[in-house]
């Protein structure tokens, strides 16, 4: 928007149209199996209450193997004695950084973003 020079700059006043979700989510790449979580803001307490809901889904006998970016939280000290006590089902991969195409739930989360903000009349096939 141009504005001439002499005048006073407008303010717009507008209600915001953004939230934000802070949504976990795991797939099974075996069986295509979705996990997710909805908490309020991510941190590392959120991520250990996501992760223990996750084990829920273990298979027994099996260990759970993670495919992680490096977020913060992920990494966060208060973490270490629950990796340690949950070591002989949860093992955990970290992704290189910047490189989203490698982590499958991000693939859910595109097909997510697209079906949800970009579908016309609120509806969609699968």
């Amino acid at each position: 928007m141009w504005v001439p020079p002499e005048d006073k700059d407008p303010v717009l006043l507008m209600a915001p149209t953004r939230k934000s979700v802070a949504l976990f989510g795991a797939v099974n790449l075996r069986d295509g199996k979705l996990v997710t979580h909805f908490e309020k803001k991510y941190n590392a307490t959120t991520f250990r209450d996501f992760l223990i809901i996750l084990l829920r889904h273990r298979r027994r006998a099996r260990k759970i193997v993670i495919l992680l970016d490096n977020a913060r939280y992920h990494h966060a000290v208060a973490l270490r004695p629950f990796f340690k006590s949950h070591r002989e089902r949860l093992a955990l991969q970290f992704l290189p950084a910047y490189s989203p195409e490698l982590n499958p739930i991000e693939r859910v989360w595109k097909l997510t973003r697209k079906l949800c903000t970009h579908t016309i009349s609120g509806s969609f096939k699968l």
